[in-house]
């Protein structure tokens, strides 16, 4: 874990109307309360000056999500409304896919990420993944995020059970998992949060404790 204070950046991410009022809505946790911890993290960043990245998921016209020109793809009023640094439009889930993010990231020295926003388990994921892979420090609020189901060939999982597997995933390698009031808190040590790792989680499965 770096002694150096971090550097971070506040990435929010496709906070859409197409999740709230749209075709693709999430259920867990519930959206009003997620909605309410993205504005008092963008709040809190703004705050302090952390600059704050806001990620749009685009699709052409004829999709049946995202659609551009729909009501669906423009961001969410509660984000659309707050002050933010740089826009990301893109069309795969990873935030640094096919965009200029890693770009604007290392051009502005950013070495921690605080991801919120939609989907924990599918744009989330990918991004915590891939930050983590490149050597970032990243830090998650899942209550200032969220999922919804699927039924597939693979068989069927709540919204809420993919939500809290993935963000137990998060926390054994990927990222430091709290929720946006420890975040807040957090600011103020300007210290880097720790994470678990892959061993650690799996040893207190085995023996309870």
């Amino acid at each position: 874990m770096s002694t150096t204070p971090p550097r971070r950046a506040l990435i929010v991410i496709d906070v859409q109307n197409e999740y709230v009022t749209g075709n693709f809505r999430i259920e867990y946790p519930d959206v009003a309360s997620s909605l309410a911890n993205i504005g008092k993290a963008m709040d809190a960043a703004k705050a302090r000056n952390i600059p704050i990245v806001m990620v749009q998921h685009v699709l052409p016209e004829e999709f049946p999500i995202f659609a551009t020109g729909s009501d669906g793809v423009k961001l969410h009023p509660i984000v659309a409304t707050r002050h933010y640094d740089h826009l990301v439009t893109k069309t795969l889930p990873s935030t640094f896919a096919g965009t200029d993010f890693g770009a604007w990231l290392k051009s502005n020295e950013i070495d921690t990420l605080t991801v919120i926003g939609y989907m924990t388990h599918n744009c989330n994921d990918s991004t915590i993944r891939q930050a983590m892979h490149e050597g970032y420090n990243v830090e998650y609020l899942p209550d200032a995020a969220g999922s919804l189901p699927y039924k597939n060939n693979a068989g069927s999982a709540t919204a809420e059970e993919i939500h809290r597997v993935v963000t137990v995933v998060m926390e054994s390698a990927y990222a430091a998992v709290m929720s946006t009031e420890d975040w807040i808190a957090s600011l103020e040590t300007d210290k880097h949060a720790p994470r678990d790792n892959i061993y650690l989680s799996n040893q207190r499965a085995i023996t309870g404790r």
